[in-house]
């Protein structure tokens, strides 16, 4: 309840006044009938007058435009109340999730994040909106109408000691039934919502193997699966619905029956009979209302404790509290101190054993070896991607956790190996890297990353819109574009893993050629697959299998490293 009260507390005032606003209807709906009981006892009697007639025509239509204010109050506050809740819900686990690691992210699917932070922040402001309208509404009109038929005939009264405990009972079963299949709908939306996002991601890859069929068949079970969840829990609330209305009507039943002949003695009035047959209308369609309340809450309840997973998820990378908020990265020197890693904590193996290695401040740093042997998660431990297992990796002689995350990372620019655009125009997209940037200043910079050219070619130029995912330009544009937006950020340390794989030879040699013109202070960190990419470094590392086996120049590792030899002649053609 702290959590969640956290997002109630700003909005006090609507959380008081809507159920305040709800009591004012409650009260003329329990008035009504009385008024109601008056004239038709004084028109059967025959003691109706004018002045009598018009003063409660005059008190029944106040009653009804009190009723209405308080029923639009109540429904005016309770949305305001419910969707402020909602929104400020939905912010925080955005900014939660932005705190991540990705061995967080590991943890939620994409597709269920998105559900929780779409769905069910939804099913949970559906329920305040409710709860606020009928939490005090339903069971005042109950209790209120309860007291009114008492007052009106005890013995009548009875008839609801057979047949609330009935209601109640039955409505305990359905919601016992109910819940865990509301549940099960939410986790069946996970799913859908995974189908959609992995086929529309790769979309391209879809049609050029031709699986449109294939993934057509996966999205149909999916959606399968998630129209069976809902039927079954809709089964329940379809049962509930007519079982409830047969216990009212029988009852309202047993009213007119009993008190059909209590009237005929003469110990109740027509007027007070027809009341009476209104308060059990009410009582019992307050029962309803709660238990459908009830019902709709089992769905709710589902998703708040999904929406409570993500928040009560702690960040596994974050500040260290020994961390100095003022600490810059002014040094580009890196060195990785006896390094291990595991992806997952309880495997024997390790992605990285004991690494150690050097790197000069300003240096320009080859890594190469083969898919998986570990380069890419090396360099991830630069910006705390990812934090070691065992031994530490600093950075100008400073161990990284001993930094505060954005001061650390924002000395670390990042090319990585999957390309990202964002929605917005190209201009938007590079000022990521410096959003002060001038015109001037981006257009230079995508001129060192030899993206200009090819801007030019668009009509809008740097205010041309990029598509979600960046799906307008090729890969060796988007590569060049993502290279200039970091360029822009200006790092002390700039990491390129395998980032000039989609652009031709000259492309990269140009590129290359304006890092090391550009950024002369700044430590540059190269992975790549062609030597040609990395073989004019200051130093360049051999990876195999998580270990390193090699370091030096070019043409020390030639004349050292067998492994790397190998890789020279299979691409130069020598080794054959």
């Amino acid at each position: 309840m702290k959590r969640w009260y956290k997002y109630i507390r700003p909005y006090m005032p609507y959380f008081i006044l809507g159920p305040l606003c709800m009591i004012v209807e409650v009260i003329g709906e329990v008035v009504m009938p009385r008024l109601m009981a008056v004239v038709i006892d004084a028109a059967n009697d025959g003691t109706l007058t004018g002045g009598t007639s018009i003063g409660i025509m005059f008190l029944m239509i106040l009653t009804a435009v009190l009723m209405m204010a308080g029923g639009i109050g109540g429904a005016y506050f309770a949305s305001k109340a419910s969707v402020n809740f909602a929104a400020d819900l939905r912010n925080d686990m955005y900014e939660h999730v932005q705190m991540f690691s990705f061995s967080n992210i590991d943890k939620f699917s994409t597709g269920s994040l998105v559900t929780r932070m779409t769905n069910d922040v939804t099913q949970v402001q559906n329920l305040i909106n409710m709860a606020m309208r009928m939490c005090l509404r339903a069971p005042g009109m109950m209790i209120a109408a309860l007291i009114m038929t008492i007052t009106i005939s005890p013995k009548m009264s009875t008839v609801f000691l057979v047949s609330v405990p009935l209601m109640l009972v039955t409505v305990a079963l359905i919601i016992k039934t109910g819940f865990p299949r509301f549940a099960k709908v939410q986790e069946k939306v996970d799913n859908l919502n995974n189908k959609v996002q992995e086929n529309v991601t790769n979309v391209r890859v879809v049609k050029s193997f031709v699986r449109e069929d294939f993934e057509t068949e996966k999205f149909m079970e999916a959606s399968g699966g998630l129209k069976n969840s809902v039927l079954s829990a809709m089964r329940v609330m379809i049962f509930m619905e007519p079982v409830l209305t047969f216990f009212m009507n029988a009852t309202i039943i047993a009213v007119i029956l009993f008190g059909g002949r209590i009237v005929l003695q003469g110990e109740l009035s027509v007027g007070q009979l027809s009341s009476f047959l209104t308060y059990v209308s009410q009582i019992l369609f307050s029962l309803m209302m709660v238990t459908f309340m009830l019902m709709f809450s089992s769905r709710a309840l589902a998703s708040g404790r999904r929406i409570l997973e993500v928040l009560n998820e702690e960040p596994d990378i974050k500040d260290s509290e020994d961390a100095d908020r003022d600490a810059k990265v002014t040094d580009g020197s890196i060195e990785f101190r006896d390094v291990t890693f595991r992806y997952y904590k309880d495997s024997a193996e390790s992605v990285l054993n004991h690494i150690n290695l050097k790197i000069p401040d300003g240096a320009t740093v080859g890594i190469i070896g083969s898919t998986g042997s570990g380069k890419t998660t090396l360099v991830s431990m630069i910006p705390r991607l990812y934090d070691v297992d065992e031994g530490e990796v600093l950075v100008g002689g400073v161990n990284v956790k001993n930094y505060t995350m954005v001061n650390l990372r924002d000395g670390v620019g990042c090319v990585l190996q999957k390309n990202t655009l964002f929605s917005g125009t190209i201009a938007e997209n590079l000022r990521w890297g410096d959003e002060e940037a001038s015109d001037e200043e981006v257009k230079h910079y995508a001129e060192l990353a030899q993206a200009d050219k090819f801007v030019k070619t668009f009509a809008e130029g740097y205010d041309t819109e990029i598509e979600q995912g960046g799906t307008n330009v090729s890969g060796g544009q988007k590569q060049r574009l993502c290279i200039a937006r970091t360029l822009l950020k200006k790092p002390k340390i700039l990491i390129l893993d395998d980032s000039t794989s989609a652009v031709d030879t000259a492309t990269e040699a140009q590129i290359r050629a304006a890092f090391r013109n550009e950024l002369k202070g700044s430590t540059k960190i190269i992975i790549a697959q062609r030597i040609g990419s990395v073989m004019d470094a200051d130093m360049i590392v051999v990876m195999n299998e998580g270990v390193i086996t090699g370091v030096g120049t070019h043409e020390e590792l030639l004349e050292t490293n067998v492994e790397y030899r190998e890789i020279y002649d299979s691409q130069t053609g020598k080794g054959a």
